[in-house]
């Protein structure tokens, strides 16, 4: 099932907030060798997981991460424009209706349907809190995993050849592309808006009401 989870109530789920910073270690510091931070306990964070993000979990049958991605709206402090401002070139990348995805993680025993349930569920976060657009940095790998999801991004820059390449990419979310994508994850768009209203109705109701 999916969950929406903000960092300050991540205590409430330990087994599942463990195993998401645990299996972001794996992904990011061992198999993809990024220059990223490992504490004491295996756990990768960095300075965006203090800024009270929004996670959203894929939970596997016994409450482990199966996968997971991080999002903040772009008016604060956004990995994007800290590290990778280079790649936007002239764009304005600063709106509280377009968010920021980072850590984009799967599982290393994920399900196949995984990736394409976060995307159905990152598309339900941008119709209930009313958000435009996404923006992300994504290597190589996961153009693929993009395109065979069916929901690539509007690609604004890019650095680097082949295996290494990185990319910064703008993504839309129509009604076209949320049942593309609730296909390819095996999901009804009705249980996937279910889980939504579980974890986040209400928040949603005043975030729409404040906007």
């Amino acid at each position: 099932m999916l969950r929406y989870v903000y960092a300050r109530e991540l205590h409430s789920f330990p087994k599942l907030r463990d195993s998401m910073f645990r299996d972001r270690a794996d992904q990011f510091k061992i198999r993809l060798k990024w220059q990223v931070h490992v504490d004491d306990a295996g756990f990768e964070r960095d300075e965006y997981d203090a800024l009270n993000p929004l996670y959203v979990i894929w939970q596997t049958g016994n409450g482990l991460h199966g996968g997971s991605m991080r999002l903040l709206p772009t008016d604060g402090p956004t990995m994007v424009r800290d590290h990778f401002g280079h790649l936007i070139g002239d764009a304005n990348i600063f709106s509280p209706q377009i968010w920021e995805c980072t850590r984009f993680c799967l599982a290393r025993d994920g399900e196949p349907r995984v990736a394409a349930a976060l995307m159905l569920a990152g598309g339900e976060v941008m119709r209930n809190f009313g958000i435009e657009q996404y923006i992300g940095v994504f290597d190589a790998r996961m153009e693929r995993i993009y395109r065979a999801i069916g929901s690539e991004p509007r690609i604004l820059g890019s650095e680097g050849e082949g295996r290494d390449r990185i990319s910064l990419g703008l993504w839309r979310f129509t009604n076209e592309a949320r049942a593309r994508v609730a296909r390819r994850a095996r999901l009804s768009p009705e249980l996937s808006q279910l889980w939504f209203d579980r974890s986040l109705g209400q928040s949603a109701q005043l975030q729409q009401q404040a906007s």
